[in-house]
Parts: C-alpha cells; sequence; structure tokens
C-alpha cells in the first residue's frame, strides 16, 4: 500500500524481474476505465469463454485455473501474479484473486492506494490473516540523504538534501526527475567537491514533465480538470471546486491523495506536492489557462481570499495577462517576499506603476535581490527609494537594508552613514533622528564599542517603549550584546541579546531581516559562555520555524554551527559544516560571514592535516571582501593559526601574538582569551600566565574552565589535574579535559607514577573518540601511545592504496562516500600524513 509515486509499480516490477526465473510470474494492471466492468482486467484469462459464461465468478475461476495448471505443467514452477493498481478492481475480479488465494492455487502480490484502498474481497483477507500488508511510506530525510550519498559523487550538504527532500515530498519518483532535471539545467553542481543549488529546482524539467503528464494520461477528464484549478488557484476553498467539478470528483483526488484538505475555515485545497503543482501549470497553455480563470471567477468570492491564496491569484492574473490593481499586486509581492518566493515578489513588484507605490515596490524588489544575493543591485534600488521611504513605518528597515547591501559590496558603515547624514536635512526632525541613531548604533557595532553602545542602548530603552521604536531598540541591543561578548562581558551580553529578542515578534514581516541579525549575536553570547547546547538550540529553534528562509540564511546558521564545533573541539564535525558553509555562502551571504566561514574553514582543514583544502580556504580568506567587522579581527587570527598549522614556521604563531597586542585586543577580553587560546593549541606554553590573567576579568563557564585549566596546569599536580579533568569532561568541555588528563600523563610518568599516567592516557583517548579525532600532541605534551586503525579504517585504507577512488571503496564495503570521506580523514589525523600518496609508507609495515 503506497501513495502515488511512492514506488508500488516500481517494487512489483522488481519483484517480476528478481522472480521470473523461478516462477511463472503473471502481470496484471487495474484501470479507472475497468472498474465499472464485471471481470474486465482479467479477460487475458477468460478468451475462451462463451459471453455467458464469462460473466460467472465460478466460470472465470475455473478459466483461470486450466491456464495456471498449463503453465505448471510447462516447467513445473508454482504462480506468482502480481498486481498493480489493484484499488482499481472491480469487486467481482477481486472476489476471483480472493478465491485464487484461498484456494493456493497462486502467490498474490498486489500493490494498490490506500485511499480508496483494496476491494473489500482482498481487504478481508488480511482480516483473516490469509494476507500480509506492507505499507510503503514517503521517504525519510535519512533515505533521501543516503540515495544522494550513492548517486552524487561528492560532498552533499545538508542544505542540498534538506531542499531536495522537502521539495520532493520523499516521493521517489519525483526525487529522480528533480535530480536529473537540476543536474541538466546546471542547478545542481558540484563546487570545490561539494554538492550545491544554484538556484531554484526547476519545475519545467523534461523528467518532471513527463512523471507529470504520465500521470494526468491515466485520470479521468473530469479528474485532469479539477488538478488543473486546483494547480492554478491552490490553495483554493473546497466548496469552489465542488461547485465546478462536483463533489465526487474532489473525493476521489482526496482518496488517491492527489490533492490535500487544510484544516481552516473554510477548507481549501492544494495539490499534495508545490512543485508537482507548478509542472502541472507549466502544461497548460496561456489560453486554457485564461479560461479556466474566467470559470472559477464564477464561483470565487475575491474578498474570501488571503495569504497564499491571494498570492496565487494575482500571479495567475498576470500570467494571463489580466490587469492587476498596483495596490493588489504591492500586496502579492510582500506576501511573495514574505514566503521567500523571491522571483515572483521581484516579477509582481516590477509591475507597480504607481508614482506613490514605486518607492515600496522597488524596496520589496530590493529584499528580493538580496536575498538572492545580488548585492550591488539591491544597493542601486534601495539608493533610488530609501529617502522617499523615510517617513514610511518600513523607513527604519529600509535604511537597515541598504547598508547591508553596501556592506556586502564592500563599503562601510562609515562611509554611507557619512553620506546618508548629508541628506538628513530635508526630513521631519524625528524621522531624522531615528536614522542617524540607527546608522550610529551600526557604526559603534562595527567597532566593537562595548563603553559607547552600553548607554546608548540604556537611553534608547529609557526613552520610549513605543512599538516605532522597536527597530532602535532591536539593533541597539544586538550590537551591544556582540561587543559585550567580545569584550568579555558574555552574561551581560546574554541579557542585551535577549532583550532585543524580545522586539521581534513586533518586527516580523518587515524588509529587513531582524531575526537573523539578533540570531547571529544571540549565539556569539551563548558561545562565549560555553553554553554550546543553549547556542544549538537556538540555532534548531530558527531552522525548525523559518523553513522559507533556509535558501537564503542556512550558509550564515552553518557558519555559526561550525564555530561552535571548533569551539568545542570537534574538528571533524565542525570541517563537515564549514565546508559546505563556504560553498553556500559564496553564493549568498546575507550576514558577511563569507571571510569569517574561510578563515574558520582554512583554520579546521589545517589542523585537520588537509593542506590542499587548506590552501584553498586561504585563498578565499585572502580574495574576500572585509565581512562583517566584528567578526573580521577574530577571523584575521584565525587564519594566522591556521598558517601555522600548515607552514609550522613559526610565522603565523608570531602574527598571532602581534594580533594580541593590538589596541583591539586589549580593549576585548574575550576576543584576547580566545586568541590566547589558539596560541595554547599551537603548543605556545608562554601564553599559558596570560591566559590566567585574562580569563580572571571574562564571565562565563568556557573562562572560567579555562582559568581552571591553565591554574593547574602550570601548579603540575597530577592529581589535581585529574580530578580538573574530570570535571571539565563531566561539564561538557571535552576539549579541555582531553589537555588536562594529556597533562596528567606526562606529569604522572614524570613522578614515576606509570600505571595512573596510562590512565590518564586511556582517559583522554576517550576523550578523543568523543570528540571524533584523534588528539594530536602540541610541542609542550608529552608523546602518547602510538594509536591503532580500527577494523573499518584498515579496510577502507587498503583499498586506498590500491588506488581505488572513494565511490569504489563505498561501493565495495557497501557503504556511503561520506563514510570513506570521513574515515580517510581520520586515518590521516592518526598517521599523520596529509594525503593517500603518503598513506603507503605511513603504514605500520
Amino acid at each position: 500500500m503506497a501513495g502515488p509515486g511512492i514506488g508500488k509499480s516500481s517494487l512489483t516490477e522488481g519483484i517480476a524481474e528478481r522472480l521470473g526465473k523461478d516462477l511463472n510470474v503473471l502481470q496484471l494492471h487495474g484501470s479507472s476505465a475497468l472498474t465499472a466492468v464485471p471481470f474486465g482486467v482479467l479477460t487475458p484469462y477468460t478468451g475462451e469463454l462463451t459471453a455467458e459464461e464469462s460473466v460467472s465468478p465460478v466460470a472465470v475461476l475455473r478459466s483461470m485455473w486450466s491456464y495456471f495448471e498449463r503453465l505448471k505443467a510447462g516447467n513445473g514452477l508454482p504462480v506468482l501474479l502480481l498486481i498493480d493498481d489493484a484499488h482499481y478492481l472491480d469487486e467481482a475480479s477481486a472476489g476471483v484473486v480472493a478465491d485464487l488465494i484461498s484456494a493456493g492455487w497462486a502467490t498474490v502480490v498486489a500493490a494498490a492506494r490506500p485511499r480508496p484502498g483494496l476491494p473489500q474481497p482482498l481487504d478481508q483477507l488480511w482480516y483473516d490473516g490469509l494476507a500480509e500488508r506492507v505499507d510503503l511510506r514517503p521517504l525519510n530525510r535519512e533515505q533521501v540523504e543516503e540515495i544522494l550519498d550513492h548517486v552524487l559523487d561528492g560532498t552533499v550538504p545538508d542544505a542540498t538534501v534538506d531542499a531536495v527532500w522537502s521539495a520532493s515530498g520523499g516521493n521517489p519518483r519525483i526525487l529522480d526527475a528533480l535530480l536529473h532535471d537540476a543536474a541538466e539545467a546546471g542547478i545542481l553542481a558540484k563546487r570545490n567537491g561539494i554538492w550545491v543549488l544554484l538556484g531554484s529546482l526547476p519545475t519545467d524539467g523534461v523528467r518532471l514533465t513527463a512523471v507529470v503528464t504520465k500521470d494526468h494520461l491515466r485520470r479521468r477528464p473530469e479528474e485532469q480538470e479539477a488538478l488543473k484549478f486546483i494547480a492554478l488557484a491552490g490553495p483554493v476553498g473546497r466548496k469552489v471546486i465542488e461547485d465546478i467539478c462536483g463533489a465526487p470528483i474532489v473525493r476521489s483526488l482526496l482518496d488517491q491523495q492527489m490533492v490535500v484538505e487544510n484544516s481552516g475555515v473554510p477548507a481549501e485545497l492544494t495539490v499534495w506536492n508545490g512543485l508537482f503543482a507548478e509542472a502541472i501549470r507549466n502544461t497548460i497553455s496561456v489560453s486554457r489557462s485564461l479560461q479556466l480563470l474566467e470559470k472559477i471567477r464564477e464561483y470565487k468570492d475575491p474578498a474570501t481570499l488571503r495569504g497564499e491564496g491571494r498570492l496565487r491569484s494575482v500571479e495567475w492574473s498576470l500570467e494571463c495577462g489580466l490587469r492587476v490593481s498596483d495596490a493588489e499586486m504591492l500586496d502579492a509581492a510582500r506576501e511573495a517576499l514574505n514566503r521567500f518566493r523571491n522571483h515572483s515578489a521581484r516579477t509582481i513588484a516590477a509591475k507597480v506603476h504607481d508614482p506613490e507605490l514605486i518607492p515600496l515596490a522597488h524596496a520589496i524588489q530590493a529584499r528580493a535581490l538580496y536575498n538572492e544575493g545580488s548585492y550591488p543591485d539591491a544597493a542601486a534600488l534601495l539608493d533610488s527609494c530609501w529617502f522617499q521611504l523615510a517617513d514610511h513605518p518600513e523607513g527604519p528597515s529600509v535604511l537597515l537594508l541598504r547598508a547591508a547591501a553596501h556592506q556586502a559590496t564592500g563599503r562601510p558603515v562609515a562611509a554611507m552613514a557619512a553620506e546618508t547624514g548629508e541628506q538628513h536635512a530635508g526630513m521631519a526632525e524625528a524621522t531624522a533622528g531615528r536614522l542617524k541613531e540607527l546608522l550610529q548604533l551600526l557604526q559603534l557595532g562595527a567597532e566593537m564599542d562595548a563603553s559607547a553602545l552600553r548607554g546608548r542602548v540604556a537611553d534608547i530603552r529609557n526613552r520610549s517603549s513605543a512599538e516605532e521604536e522597536a527597530p532602535v531598540r532591536a539593533v541597539g541591543g544586538a550590537v551591544l550584546a556582540h561587543a559585550l561578548a567580545a569584550a568579555g562581558n558574555a552574561a551581560e551580553g546574554l541579557e542585551a541579546s535577549l532583550l532585543a529578542a524580545s522586539e521581534l515578534r513586533a518586527l516580523e514581516g518587515e524588509l529587513f531581516f531582524f531575526s537573523e541579525f539578533v540570531l547571529g549575536r544571540l549565539v556569539a553570547d551563548y558561545l562565549a559562555m560555553g553554553e554550546w547546547d543553549s547556542a544549538e538550540r537556538e540555532l534548531e529553534s530558527y531552522a525548525a520555524g523559518h523553513m522559507p528562509s533556509a535558501a537564503t540564511f542556512n550558509g550564515s546558521l552553518q557558519v555559526l554551527r561550525g564555530y561552535s564545533m571548533l569551539r568545542q573541539g570537534r574538528m571533524e564535525r565542525a570541517y563537515q559544516l564549514l565546508l559546505p558553509a563556504v560553498e553556500a555562502l559564496r553564493l549568498n551571504d546575507p550576514l558577511q560571514l563569507f571571510r569569517f566561514g574561510s578563515a574558520l574553514g582554512f583554520y579546521v582543514a589545517a589542523r585537520l592535516g588537509d593542506s590542499a583544502q587548506g590552501k584553498r580556504l586561504e585563498q578565499d580568506y585572502k580574495d574576500a571582501l572585509a565581512g562583517a567587522p566584528a567578526h573580521d579581527f577574530l577571523a584575521r587570527a584565525y587564519a594566522a593559526a591556521a598558517s601555522e598549522y600548515l607552514s609550522r614556521d613559526g610565522k603565523g604563531l608570531a602574527a598571532l601574538h602581534t594580533l594580541m597586542t593590538t589596541t583591539e585586543a586589549s580593549a576585548r577580553a574575550g576576543t584576547l582569551l580566545e586568541l590566547l587560546g589558539l596560541g595554547w593549541d599551537l603548543g605556545d606554553p608562554s601564553v599559558i600566565p596570560m591566559v590566567q590573567r585574562a580569563a580572571q576579568g571574562v564571565e562565563g563557564r568556557w573562562a572560567a574552565a579555562l582559568l581552571k585549566l591553565a591554574t593547574d596546569w602550570e601548579a603540575a599536580d597530577g592529581d589535581a589535574l585529574m580530578d580538573t579533568a574530570a570535571s571539565l569532561e563531566e561539564s561538557g568541555f571535552v576539549n579541555l579535559a582531553r589537555e588536562a588528563y594529556a597533562r596528567a600523563s606526562t606529569v604522572l610518568e614524570q613522578s614515576g607514577e606509570r600505571r595512573r599516567s596510562r590512565q590518564a592516557v586511556a582517559q583522554r583517548e576517550k576523550c578523543d573518540h568523543e570528540l571524533g579525532e584523534r588528539f594530536r600532541e602540541g610541542r609542550f605534551i608529552a608523546a602518547t601511545p602510538a594509536v591503532q586503525l580500527t577494523r573499518r579504517e584498515q579496510d577502507i585504507v587498503e583499498l586506498a592504496v590500491q588506488g581505488l577512488t572513494d565511490r569504489e571503496i563505498a561501493q565495495r564495503l557497501m557503504v556511503s562516500v561520506r563514510t570513506v570521506e570521513g574515515h580517510l580523514y581520520r586515518t590521516y589525523v592518526k598517521l599523520g600524513v596529509r594525503s593517500r600518496d603518503e598513506l603507503d609508507a605511513a603504514l605500520p609495515k
């Protein structure tokens, strides 16, 4: 039992192919055209019957038994009867098939849809225990990911998996068509070994069109007509379609799961899959579409339309060349923008000609362009309209969006603030003051001036709680939170970011991306405090509640998630997140995190010994425009540390020390501590006393954990180090616990306590396992026992040394390509090599 396209027919065909040599396989295909014809589907086996006998159940059953016996007499093989689309069987035919099963004359596999389900005689067999029911369900996300890993040679990031799974609805037939069409159109493309989507999945591809056409031709004309109405108008009121096409047709489509009904009032219908609906629309000519539109207008009240239904009504009218009022188009463009249907938003807004509405239409187009990563075009449009919208309720959002668009093109906020200030003279005093204040907040945030921001934001909050001040309060709180985290006051910063988040409800649907702007700062505060789980919860909560925005903001979110993994010492997981994130940001970087993400990716690749990827990411970092100013200083620090891991010539470490002595670092205790941690990881013992001093002035669990580790490290007390390591491990600082165990093993070994030293090594290796990578000693840590490859790693390495590719290894061992890649990376780390070419020489002989 399965819905359309889930794989019933493919399964029956596979059974026929697999068992064709062992059984006499016969196939029947149910048909809606024969549903009303008694025994119609059994005609191939009743050709010798007279007209009178052909309607007799006993005669039909006897004829089929004779046919089966002749088959078995020829080769001695039993009979397997495969029935596809068994839900179309008439009651008489179903009764005969049930009798065949009960008599043991044949084994039957029947494939049908749950709605309307099997005819009663076959259904009764299951209730009587004579048949087994197997429900085929849509592919879940993990299954889609496995399929993509199998058919695509390279890394398939989560964002690509999510987009394909969501678009296909887990339907194998749609999935197959989408993959072929997207690859053929160049939308699904491999960039630096990573499969990314360069645009929206196509709905007009050859494969998907063929699927839709084939499905359409199998349906009765009345069902085809109803599906066209629903695809063109949906969501559309159920009563409207019932009035036009008839209630039985609607029930039939619902039974076949071709359309779904929402639970609202009034009830509305949509095609079961959005891409399928759009593909249906693509098969309808403009003239025919216009006829259907004129027909449905006789039954549909425009005043009842809302949300997506209203948007679709405007789109349909424009597709047919009909005139739509500018106000309706502006509302529809806004609705499309809220749903991140950027092309539709741009197209509709561009048709607005009312001079009073054009500035807002330009702003909507600009936000759609911004979502798509076309920052220069967005900036140009915003330059043309922001002044006219200064007194509009969306004025602050438009100004902020303009600042972000210019910043994305490499223009600093300070330059734009100076230019904008010259134009404030023509505005109302309150408006000019509010806009000026916003730009000043952005500039202070870029400078990470926590002291100035603290006073400014306090004044803003004391001044007014009016709703029109919500943008200023949200932006002020967010930039203050980030500055406080950098200054070492992450707890205070967290309070500021939570206050900023409290303003978001009033800012829903605004042209500026307030939610994402605040989220980035909130996550930064949690990470500065070492609250890894809280940071992840915020990211997961956002992703679950903002699925339409994934194509725009997913790369940014994955950089934040990768940064979290890096801070926790989970380098391999960080690597898996950051490489795809950088490729996503190369296409679309709304929060200006590409440079920061490239630096983090460079750092992780270098630590894992992947010099090829490291050098590529280093070049990305160098070539990138200046990113978000708040992240730029940290990006420089991670790039310096990464350079040291690659070359080990002391230059990267020297550059890191230089950054530690800058005025930026001295003014940002939290950032300085992070830099010192990078130096410590590089094996520089000189930073440990500096860590002790800096950590004392930094808020949060992470700083307290680092202070405890540094203090006990200097004291060189094995017992204290073991206790500290256990405490750190329990608190979730596994990477710091690993360092404490490693230090303890050295101290205990030197004091002659070899048994306890081995215990420390075992605990350290346990931390290694939890972090997902083997420990690589720093310069100041004693050498540790040689590690051994796991059985799976040995198998993979053996095949790699023989010259097999990752895909060939995956096929040989029946695992995914991603599994092979992961094991090879871990093997490189364990053996201290950087490429396949070095594997053979590094293996134990």
